[in-house]
Parts: C-alpha cells; structure tokens; sequence
C-alpha cells in the first residue's frame, strides 16, 4: 500500500478541522456501527480507553455515552484536530497530539484501544504493533478504515480522463486481519459494509471529500493541475453513473475487532 507523505496529511487534517464535523456524515455512521461490533455488556467495562486519532472527538463522545466512568485519552497527530476535541469532548477528556504509529503512553496503559477512520492514513502493521503494546492483557481493539473498494466511482470517472491514480491505494481488508494477528492480537472478527452517500454534482462530492481531509492523495498522483477539458470530461464521466438519489460515492469499510 503507497501510502501519503505524513507532513501533507497532517497539514491538510489542521486545515479541515473547522468544516469537519459538518461534512463527517460517513464518520458519524461508522463510529455509530463500529461501537456496535463490540459486545453490548462489554465484561469488565474498559477502565481506560484510548481514541487513536480522534479527530474532532465524536467518537470520544460515543464512547464516554457508553461507558461515562471510563478515563478517556483523544488523540491526534493534528494539533486543531486535537485543540477541537479539547473544546468538544465531554469534561474529563484528555487530549494529546500524539502520531498512533508512535504513541507517547507507556506499555499496558489502556483496556480499550478504539480507532475510526484514520489506519487508511498510515502503515497498519505499525499501528496494530503500537495498539498491543498499549493494552492491557485481555484488552480490546475495535478500529474502523477503508478498504480497496472505497472511491469506486471516482477511479471509474478519472479512468475516462488519465492513466494516473486519484485515490489512496487502500488496504486489502485479509492485510488488515493477517497485521493484526502478527502483532500478537487474537479473537480477530472482520466485517465489511459498503456504504454510499450521494451528491447533487462532482463539486459538491469533490467538496465533502476536501471538507474531512480526505482529499490527501498517495503517491502517483497526476503531475501538475488538471484543464478545463479534463475536467469536463471527468464531470461527463461521472454523470453516466448518477441514479436516482445522485452521483453516488461508495465506502469500503473495514470493521475490525480484536483481543490482546
């Protein structure tokens, strides 16, 4: 997987902290049904509990919903995001900026590692490697990302344009189980769900896109900034996959859970 140079995506995070949680609907909806994968009486509740890029804290806010006694650490490698957080997240919350393939917490720290939506951004191994050490024995893992078949329509549209890639190359979500089971995780249970959310035009979806960050593209990206003609030709591209509720823009979520 090529993955994006780490400076771009952290700067391009800092810039969408303002506009996030207005355009976050995917996220909204993938936290909702991450929290769902893990057991409903979780036995014992997690004591201390980690968001491993946290965003602007709505999932921090999930979390503390469900188990309001637990400490909560946010964290995030974007100052704004985690400066966000600090403003949003319930009272008590605390909040680092801290890199999750690089955590500044000490070995056995916490009983839940969650993460949502931020391993497509880095080296999964390495993430996985950071999260066990962290937990505690019999802790739990619970982390959401993307997955080969996320942005489908847009690589459909660009291919009518160029050669080039558009999107990041997204983990294969058997990499993902294998990774986690190499660092030392068992109990490992995968889901995956398409989810589609739809557009009135190619600027409104190429907007929401920007909006949560997400526009960080990996490497093999087009040199230089695309014409006019070739903007027009990739719109034309998209149209002739629009239905009935819009242009269509699929998600490829990997649901993934686990035990230290």
């Amino acid at each position: 997987m090529s993955l994006p140079d780490k400076q771009r995506i952290r700067a391009t995070f800092a810039r969408a902290a303002a506009s996030y949680d207005a355009a976050a609907v995917l996220q909204r909806e993938v936290c909702a049904r991450l929290l769902a994968r893990l057991d409903a009486a979780t036995e014992p509740p997690p004591a201390h509990i980690l968001d491993a890029g946290c965003g602007t804290g709505y999932g921090a806010g999930l979390l503390h919903a469900r188990w309001p006694q637990a400490a909560i650490v946010a964290a995030d490698f974007a100052a704004t995001m985690a400066a966000t957080t600090r403003r949003q997240a319930p009272a008590g919350t605390a909040c680092a900026v801290a890199d999750i393939e690089a955590l500044p917490f000490a070995d056995a720290t916490f009983d839940l590692w969650w993460s949502s939506l931020t391993v497509q951004w880095c080296d999964a191994a390495t993430v996985l490697a950071e999260a066990a050490r962290v937990l505690r024995g019999d802790g739990r893992l619970a982390l959401s990302t993307l997955g080969d078949g996320t942005f489908a329509e847009l690589r459909t549209a660009f291919a009518a344009v160029d050669r080039h890639r558009h999107t990041l190359d997204f983990a294969a979500a058997e990499r993902l189980a294998e990774a986690a089971t190499a660092a030392g995780l068992h109990d490992v249970a995968l889901a995956r769900e398409t989810l589609t959310l739809h557009y009135p035009d190619l600027k409104a979806l190429l907007g929401a896109v920007k909006a949560i960050g997400a526009n960080a593209l990996g490497a093999g990206r087009r040199p230089g900034m695309m014409g006019k003609a070739a903007w027009q030709a990739l719109a034309a591209a998209y149209e002739r996959q629009r239905d009935a509720d819009g242009l269509p823009a699929s998600y490829d979520v990997i649901l993934l859970t686990a035990r230290k």
